[in-house]
């Protein structure tokens, strides 16, 4: 089951690109997708009729995934845009964020689920304050691996002191936030340096290209190294003839390894039972991991419904009304102290309160904004919410699946914030622990 699952999840990758206005997000996108003969016939010839028709003679390849009558009449990205493509070594699939600082919360959105973040920078500008703002979100995130792309190195005559001094700042920054890798790639997206080819101008430089890092970079794929987490999303009662006592609980694996055999705690009632049976795809299996799809039957008939979560009994996640959370509000309304909103988690969603707004987040510099009352769009801050019903909410360092949350607004459904629950950054995370241990010697 090991070899299995391994390939499987070792052949895809999922990352996102972030950085400044300008610094080329969208035409390094559209140069990986063109020179890994990722485009269609038909979508390059729109693209050259697009650029012709803009007075361009090459191929404008940002094109490719600016799709929005906006944002090619800007020439910015807005919204964020979903490339899927593949190599014979990996399948990717990439989110292409926006680069301005009102669309921070879409920035959030993309790289919530990579693996993988590209953050771009101008060589001729170097590391400026929406370079350390997404470099933020992408530490706020988990985002295991960091790629600093920095862009334009034709326009610096391919100066190894430019790239150096940028990647030696950016990296100082990035460790700052408890980043745990940072991989610098001097390259010029609009000349292909560096992108799928290794550059002619940059003898240089012996690392890999973007494309190598991207199907070369290595992922966790070991769904045994996280704890099992199973949400149920629907009760399969048949009550037919042929299953006449059946009772199954259908729902996607968030996290780790569920077996046939294993004890597990219902969550939040805290009732146990065991795994008798686990089906997949209409046929019986002994384990299932994630992401798959099953549905789980237990030696007991406890009552449970969709919400619930089932974890291994020995290491079942703590369950409490209480949640402290880092957030990135995403409404244009702003969140405040004393709001009444509905708290979505897994399947479960329960009515909540915001009891308060501790701090706002000020990512340039780090700093704590303290009470600030309310978070309005693309705010980071942190806050304190108490739910109507107990939930069995991980820590987001320790699952990003069952650690984040959304606020939603119980009057018309909107998405009003997304939440990561306990420390933010990881290395606020390691402070935090060293503090708790300093004084104490057993």
């Amino acid at each position: 089951m090991s070899t299995v699952v391994e390939h499987e999840a070792a052949s895809l990758l999922r990352f996102a690109t972030a950085g400044s206005v300008d610094d080329g997000k969208s035409t390094l996108v559209g140069r990986l997708l063109h020179d890994s003969k990722s485009v269609l016939a038909d979508q390059l010839e729109a693209v050259e009729r697009a650029s012709l028709g803009r007075g361009q003679e090459a191929p404008d390849l940002a094109l490719l995934t600016d799709g929005l009558r906006a944002e090619r009449e800007q020439g910015i990205t807005i919204d964020v845009a979903y490339r899927y493509f593949a190599t014979p070594r990996r399948r990717f699939i990439l989110a292409d964020t926006p680069g301005h600082v009102q669309y921070t919360r879409n920035m959030v959105t993309g790289a919530s689920t990579a693996e993988l973040a590209v953050v771009l920078v101008d060589a001729r500008n170097g590391v400026v304050e929406q370079t350390r703002r997404h470099a933020a979100v992408a530490a706020l995130l988990r985002v295991p691996h960091v790629v600093l792309a920095v862009n334009k190195m034709d326009l610096v005559d391919y100066a190894e002191p430019v790239f150096a001094a940028i990647a030696e700042e950016f990296t100082a920054y990035a460790a700052s936030l408890g980043v745990p890798e940072v991989t610098a790639i001097p390259i010029s997206a609009l000349a292909g340096d560096n992108v799928v080819s290794p550059s002619a101008h940059m003898d240089w430089y012996g690392g890999p290209t973007v494309l190598e890092h991207l199907e070369t970079v290595p992922v966790d794929t070991d769904p045994a190294h996280d704890p099992a987490r199973f949400p149920v999303q629907y009760v399969i009662r048949p009550q037919t003839a042929d299953h006449p006592d059946y009772r199954g609980y259908a729902g996607q694996m968030a996290s780790g390894v569920l077996r046939v055999g294993d004890a597990v705690s219902v969550l939040p009632s805290g009732r146990t039972s065991t795994v008798t049976g686990i089906d997949m795809l209409g046929r019986a299996v002994d384990a299932a991991w994630a992401p798959q799809s099953v549905t789980v039957t237990l030696a007991d008939d406890l009552d449970i419904s969709r919400g619930d979560l089932l974890a291994p009994a020995a290491g079942a996640p703590a369950v409490t009304q209480d949640v402290e959370a880092t957030v990135c509000h995403v409404a244009d309304r702003p969140l405040t102290a004393g709001q009444r909103v509905l708290l979505k988690h897994t399947t479960r969603t329960v009515k909540a309160i915001v009891k308060e707004i501790p701090s706002r987040l000020t990512l340039d510099d780090l700093s704590q904004h303290p009470a600030p009352g309310e978070l309005a769009a693309n705010d980071i801050g942190r806050v304190r919410i108490r739910t109507a019903e107990p939930l069995a909410l991980d820590a987001y360092a320790d699952s990003r699946r069952t650690g984040s949350f959304l606020l939603i607004d119980p009057s018309d459904g909107t998405t009003l914030t997304a939440g990561m629950a306990g420390t933010a950054f990881a290395a606020q995370a390691a402070e935090e622990a060293a503090a708790d241990d300093e004084g104490w010697d057993f």
